[in-house]
């Protein structure tokens, strides 16, 4: 039997390195003009398409995975996202970056802690969180043709809200799902994912609140 705390460590570890990789290709990629001129004058979508393969895949196939192919996959993820994520250091400034990335680590921390210990059952909203934020991305799809600044605010407080809720249920999702994965390392990717996911899309909407454009 997989122990909870087992588990946990595990899904923080290659979160972690998730995220690493991401940043860490973000960064190299924005300090190297010829690599960022590829990536977003030749094959930005191509590497957007293969993002989104990619996870599909991951997310769908992770139960019958071996466990070394769904962390390959995992950090051929992380790499791709990092490949695009590279803008944001493009955009804005280095200290802003740390600075939001420190208050989404701290925001993560409370609803990580709020999603495991909480005797409220919060997987009952799945499918309100789900509603939601397919709600976001069509209405974000429609304000591209209508350009409003304050509807894009308002997408992005939207956006924000369902992905910290998110935190706290995927938490909890994690817990229930301790013995449906019979390889643990394959839960523990699945959870990994799922919190990685929910950090990458509060970071950026935090940036886009409160981050501070280069001169």
């Amino acid at each position: 039997m997989l122990e909870s705390n087992k588990l946990f460590s595990k899904v923080f570890f290659w979160m972690f390195i998730g995220l690493a990789i991401t940043f860490g290709v973000g960064y190299y990629v924005s300090v190297n003009a010829n690599m960022l001129y590829n990536v977003f004058n030749k094959y930005y979508w191509l590497l957007v398409i293969a993002e989104l393969v990619v996870v599909i895949v991951l997310s769908a196939r992770i139960r019958k995975m071996k466990p070394m192919t769904a962390k390959i996959m995992f950090c051929l993820y992380s790499f791709l996202t990092g490949l695009t994520f590279s803008s944001v250091f493009v955009v804005y400034q280095i200290t802003s970056i740390v600075y939001v990335f420190g208050i989404t680590a701290l925001i993560f921390l409370v609803f990580a802690l709020i999603g495991y210990f909480t005797k409220i059952d919060l997987t009952k909203l799945g499918i309100y969180l789900f509603m939601a934020l397919l709600g976001v991305i069509i209405c974000s799809i429609i304000n591209m043709f209508i350009g409003s600044e304050g509807f894009n605010f308002g997408l992005t407080i939207a956006c924000l809200i369902i992905f910290i809720i998110y935190i706290a249920y995927d938490i909890q999702i994690i817990k229930r799902n301790l013995y449906m994965i019979e390889e643990e390392d394959n839960l523990a990717i699945y959870g990994a994912l799922q919190l990685y996911l929910d950090f990458i899309n509060i970071f950026l909407r935090l940036l886009q609140l409160f981050g501070r454009n280069r001169d």
